[in-house]
């Protein structure tokens, strides 16, 4: 019966690492038979709409509510709807306070539709409130890995870093399945000093413990031993995890794009042989210096490793000035040697780390790009940048999985400028991984096996497949009264 049918309304942050796994989470829904309603605007919806127009083909009932983004009132150029958009700190805060100022529109669509439950993004602590006016649950849904919270808590809790005499030292996190060290020069900066961020993680937390459940996107055999860490020491009573969530919403239809892409890539993937080719991406929030750049360029070429590299460059380089960031002649070098492949901006990452070519991916550590990999098999050369994304190195050191190449500077900026990772420590890492040594057989076994794991979790009697139906199940006795 139609008035027996569950609505959910998701709530997604508007940046890729976040957008991604909720809408993402959202078709899974409509794929089980859920009434779905995405509350979005015009220029974010646009980066998902094919994911939208494919659950509607199969017949799925997925919804986009767009609202009007601030961008007059803030002083925001007209189009720039989404924090990856961001060219400078000052736009970065600015679209964030928009994104903020989004709240009212938000609750008001809310009440009008009067779903059954609300999925709502970490930051948006507020609608744990509305959830509780409205007498309906509220699922927080976190789009990060278990480690990264177990480090987070434990570092707030015992304040290692607090007795270090220089940010170049190293020192132990307490009381964790391993052995962690970390840099407190790694760490974000609202635990070494009180910034207005250090609230917005408060608020984080007391939502959650307000929460009906919490959801990851993650699978539970990829770190079971942080899953039930994280679920002693903060007290969590219900969580489900429903990942990995782009490979759990692939099976039920294919939405990998989120922007127009040249496939060309692959067709010079298909003349490489197998596991030789190293990809390089920094996510969709990072643009480094002509500096980093040029010294990424150098380890490439020294390597002698072919490549796909994905470049986001600052907004003012233009094409003709591409000799102020390569190395002379690096383009017709390897052009002529057929060596490398220079995508500027968005590149097709799921078809590329699941082609057969893909030996290696140099990453930020971004959840999302992380996830992809390791249910590709493919083994990772870190490079964390900001957010949580040290500590997600930490899990792929624990895992074994991957190598480093040594950074060891947290640094937010829509440009990172510094300091200066050599190309020297670049090009030993992409060696190190890239080679037939014994080591790196053993690495890309593992990742491998967790590949294994990942795809285990998703098909039908797996933990995510299970889980996920566990939730819808909840959800429709809390709205209905009657198991479903």
């Amino acid at each position: 019966m139609e008035s027996a049918r569950l609505h959910v309304v998701f709530l997604p942050l508007f940046t890729p690492s976040h957008m991604i796994p909720c809408v993402n989470a959202a078709r899974l829904f409509a794929a089980q038979g859920v009434k779905v309603t995405i509350i979005s605007t015009k220029h974010n919806t646009l980066l998902f709409q094919t994911t939208i127009d494919q659950a509607l083909e199969l017949g799925q009932e997925i919804s986009v509510h767009n609202l009007k983004f601030p961008s007059a009132e803030m002083g925001i150029p007209e189009g720039i709807e989404n924090l990856s958009a961001a060219t400078t700190l000052d736009m970065l805060g600015k679209v964030y306070f928009a994104i903020l100022q989004l709240q009212n529109a938000m609750e008001e669509v809310v009440e009008e539709i009067s779903p059954h439950c609300i999925v709502s993004d970490m930051f948006y602590t507020w609608t744990v409130d509305l959830a509780e006016k409205m007498k309906i649950p509220r699922i927080l849904l976190y789009p990060t890995s278990f480690i990264s919270h177990c480090l987070s808590h434990n570092l707030e809790k015992y304040e290692p870093h607090k007795s270090m005499k220089s940010d170049s030292e190293s020192f132990l996190i307490p009381d964790l399945p391993d052995k962690i060290e970390m840099k407190r020069s790694q760490l974000e900066e609202h635990l070494k000093v009180e910034t207005p961020f250090t609230e917005v993680i408060k608020s984080i937390k007391e939502s959650e413990h307000r929460s009906f459940g919490l959801v990851f996107d993650n699978f539970y055999e990829f770190e079971p031993q942080y899953a039930d860490y994280l679920a002693k020491v903060r007290g969590i009573r219900r969580y489900w995890t429903i990942g990995p969530l782009f490979y759990f919403s692939n099976k039920v239809g294919k939405s990998d794009k989120i922007a127009d892409v040249n496939d060309s890539c692959l067709n010079w993937l298909d003349t490489r042989a197998t596991n030789e080719v190293l990809y390089v991406s920094f996510g969709s929030m990072t643009k480094f210096s002509n500096v980093q750049l040029n010294e990424i360029a150098l380890a490439l070429e020294d390597s002698n490793q072919p490549f796909i590299w994905v470049v986001r460059k600052k907004e003012n380089d233009q094409e003709n000035q591409q000799e102020s960031w390569l190395p002379d002649g690096f383009e017709e070098r390897i052009t002529k040697e057929n060596k490398g492949f220079i995508i500027p901006g968005w590149a097709p990452q799921l078809k590329i780390l699941n082609h057969p070519a893909i030996g290696g991916f140099m990453t930020h550590c971004g959840w999302n790009s992380t996830m992809e990999a390791m249910t590709a098999g493919v083994p990772l050369i870190t490079w964390p940048l900001f957010a949580e994304q040290f500590y997600n190195e930490k899990l792929v050191q624990v895992l074994k999985v991957g190598v480093s190449v040594g950074a060891d500077h947290w640094n937010f900026s829509p440009v990172i400028e510094g300091p200066l990772v050599e190309s020297r420590q670049i090009e030993e890492a992409i060696k190190k991984l890239m080679s037939n040594s014994e080591e790196s057989r053993e690495i890309r076994n593992r990742a491998k096996e967790t590949a294994a794991l990942a795809k285990k979790a998703v098909e039908e009697g797996g933990s995510s497949y299970q889980n996920l139906l566990d939730l819808i199940a909840e959800l429709k006795s809390h709205a209905f009264g009657v198991n479903c």
